[in-house]
């Protein structure tokens, strides 16, 4: 940061002068701060830095953290600053741990009725007495007289103070067995000092109160993004609180708009954390007696013989009485493809008959949550069903924003103490694009998943015990990150495809596409128009002209220039996609492709997909090409076989023609290269070949049409291997007679491939 920077920072720090007030810097800004700090990045003054740390504790006081490692910071820095508010915030530390202790003190239990018998009114005023004194014992000299907070505290323990002369003497009184007359003066300085705590709790900084509070809207719009969300339950809770003031004013609602709730979302959005919040709303507004949620799903309804789901759906109804019955992933509930043997139709029509009769109807709730796409489908199949629910209550959760996701990831750090540097927080990111392939994505449940993830990685690679300044373990670096989302990275997919024999015109062309799509990307993140990219593609060739390896270095590349998330290769064929009656082949496909998200999906003898109008194959290419239109950029496939075959293929389709717009096509490998290929092979497994060998083999690849390409030479190649085992002296210790294969064993290895192939 440049010097003028930090005397911004320096003024807005010193501007921070009341509790009253929200520090200029977030609690992770000031974490970033204090890092640059304490690694001689830059330095700050002695107050500046002292109040930067005041700030720190007003945060974790924000969230509860009473006791923590900053004690001591504190306690060094009030030493050598006079700063007011390094004072007010040890001090309120102080009280808030003063009032946390009072606030679990049950102070009722200590009064004393005329109508209890000595011994008990003896037990009572010696307990009292003894908590008077635990209390005492608390008392420290803190902030200011003029503070509020000061007041209310020296209210309380001067109080204290005449409770233990009260109960001294009432303790004395017993013991002598003498009459009392202090019962009342006994109980009114008891009731006196839980007035004080009142006070000394409305005398606390607003932010330490928001922190107590239990208002279900706070804690809604507390909550990340959710903007529309918190809008729309907002404007319900006006309705209701509304609706309600009316039947107390005299007036009626016939069609009242119901309690039942219908929830939708994605993975991870909050669904059932809505679900609780409008339970406290209902409570709230006395609209239910109880804000207790019943928690269910398909496995605790459904029963498996006759009659035990509507037992075990009728159960939870009646647990739910007064509050909400919360049914996830309610789709389930009903399964189209399933025999009539599956009772979930038992449990919505229980359902739907509790909901409406005179026992059960309006005494509790039900809220559902699933997906979107499903719930839509199984509420428009179940009409009784829906027409509980009205338009107006249904909620869609939406998926997270990337900057959303990154500020669920960063209050997760700090919920557990650590905090992204900035670099840290943008490397972040790539481990969030990388998840976030399908629906299946888990929004907020993925993220706080990786940052855990993160700090298991940090935990694991740290050593103790903990020496080094403070910070450092709270700080979760670039290089933490990296280390994760660069794991199972295998050599540069460049060079694996230079290290391939042969396929030079495959090689340009990949190259030429690499570049391309890097140069699209780049153009994009300079606000520049670009092309739209369409890389699905179809290899051509004989077998064993390398069309799967190439496709699965493909994948990687493309990974490496920004545009598939996992860069990984799902290879298929006809058997994988097409089913064999009406309906399923396309969920087949969906699957397949769903697998391949954010990868590539290679189609070997893609050709066999279409035999005729009739065939079950025409579904899957469809679907394919919905599917191709769908997921975009997110998805690319590749289709392989035959160059002949799949001309045809293509060109039968207009919807693959207009698709596939990138072709390779891989040729038979020429007789140097099959014996550049057996080298590479028995190199790879520290075998050697004579030159003897070599004048054969080349003999017959010049005489012989090759048909299996690279695949032929692997197998002569482990041929060979085995017919070298067969004459070896298995006592021998010539390490030369294991490594060197002869020329009879590829001759014998060659007679047997041949004749193999011949069959």
């Amino acid at each position: 940061m440049s010097t003028i920077k930090w005397n911004e920072i320096e003024n807005k720090i010193q501007r921070w002068n009341t509790l009253d007030d929200i520090p200029p810097y977030t609690e992770i800004e000031i974490l970033r701060i204090l890092d640059k700090v304490e690694q001689a990045t830059f330095s700050l003054q002695v107050d500046s830095k002292a109040i930067l740390y005041s700030m720190l504790t007003f945060y974790r006081l924000k969230r509860n953290v009473t006791d923590d490692h900053l004690n001591r910071h504190l306690e060094v820095l009030k030493k050598d600053s006079e700063h007011p508010m390094v004072t007010e915030v040890q001090a309120l530390k102080h009280y808030l741990h003063i009032f946390n202790v009072l606030h679990d003190v049950e102070l009722v239990q200590y009064h004393i009725r005329e109508t209890d018998f000595d011994p008990v009114k003896l037990k009572k005023a010696k307990a009292l007495l003894e908590e008077m004194d635990r209390l005492t014992k608390l008392k420290s000299i803190q902030a200011a007289s003029t503070s509020k907070l000061k007041k209310a505290y020296d209210q309380i323990f001067k109080q204290i103070e005449k409770i233990e002369d009260l109960a001294e003497v009432m303790v004395f009184t017993l013991e002598q067995r003498k009459s009392t007359k202090e019962i009342q003066p006994y109980n009114d300085a008891i009731e006196k000092l839980s007035y004080y705590i009142t006070i000394f709790y409305d005398a606390f900084p607003a932010f330490i109160k928001e922190n107590q509070s239990s208002d279900p809207l706070d804690e809604l719009n507390q909550m990340i993004g959710l903007e529309e969300i918190k809008d729309y339950i907002n404007h319900y809770y006006q309705y209701l609180k509304y609706q309600q003031k009316r039947k107390e004013a005299g007036f009626q609602m016939v069609d009242e708009q119901g309690l039942n709730m219908i929830i939708t979302g994605n993975p991870g959005t909050g669904k059932t954390t809505m679900a609780r919040l409008l339970a406290d709303i209902y409570y709230r507004l006395n609209l239910l007696e109880s804000n207790e949620v019943i928690e269910v799903n398909r496995s605790q309804l459904v029963g498996s013989f006759m009659g035990q789901s509507e037992e075990n759906t009728l159960n939870y109804v009646k647990k739910a009485l007064g509050g909400v019955l919360f049914i996830d992933e309610a789709y389930n509930l009903k399964r189209e493809d399933q025999t009539g043997n599956d009772y979930g139709q038992a449990v919505i029509d229980t359902l739907v008959s509790s909901m409406t009769s005179k026992e059960y109807a309006n005494k509790f709730a039900v809220i559902m949550a699933g997906y979107p796409e499903e719930m839509q489908h199984f509420l428009w199949s179940n009409q009784g069903l829906r027409s509980r629910f009205p338009d107006g209550n249904f909620i869609k959760l939406p998926d997270f924003s990337n900057e959303e996701l990154l500020k669920i990831a960063e209050e997760t750090a700090l919920q557990n103490d650590y905090f992204f540097t900035e670099k840290a927080r943008h490397r972040f990111q790539s481990l969030i694009d990388k998840s976030r392939v399908d629906e299946s994505f888990g929004n907020a449940r993925t993220v706080k998943d990786l940052v855990l993830k993160v700090i298991f990685y940090i935990g694991a690679n740290h050593r103790l015990p903990l020496e080094n300044n403070w910070i450092d373990h709270m700080r979760i670096t670039e290089e933490d990150i990296a280390a994760l989302d660069d794991q199972n990275e295998s050599t540069e997919p460049m060079d694996q495809l230079e290290q391939l024999i042969g396929l030079e015109n495959v090689k340009q062309e990949v190259k030429k596409l690499s570049a391309f799509v890097q140069v699209q990307q780049k153009r994009k993140s300079l606000y520049l128009p670009s092309i739209p990219i369409q890389l699905h593609a179809v290899f051509s060739g004989n077998p064993g002209t390398g069309k799967t390896t190439v496709a699965k270095i493909f994948a990687q590349i493309l990974k490496q220039c920004g545009l598939l998330k996992r860069g990984h290769l799902v290879v298929a064929s006809r058997s994988d996609l097409v089913a064999g009656y009406v309906g399923q082949t396309a969920i087949k496909t969906k699957n397949k492709v769903r697998e391949a998200l954010g990868g590539v999906l290679f189609i070997d003898e893609a050709y066999s997909l279409y035999r005729g109008e009739k065939d079950f194959g025409k579904e899957a290419i469809d679907t394919l090409v919905d599917e191709m239109t769908k997921h975009n950029e997110n998805l690319v496939i590749i289709l392989a076989g035959y160059k002949s075959e799949m001309n045809r293929f293509i060109s039968s389709n207009p919807g693959l023609e207009s698709r596939f717009k990138k072709y390779f096509h891989f040729q038979d490998y020429s007789k140097e290269e099959l014996l550049k290929m057996v080298h590479h092979h028995a190199t790879e497994y520290q075998y050697q070949i004579s030159n003897a060998v070599e004048n054969y083999l080349s003999e017959q690849f010049e005489d012989t049409v090759i048909t299996g390409n690279g695949r032929f030479v692997v197998n002569l190649i482990n041929e060979a291997i085995q017919y070298q085992a067969l004459r070896l002296n298995m006592e021998s210790e010539d390490r030369g007679l294991f490594q060197q294969l002869s020329k009879k064993d590829f001759e014998l290895a060659w007679k047997t491939i041949r004749g193999i192939e011949q069959q």
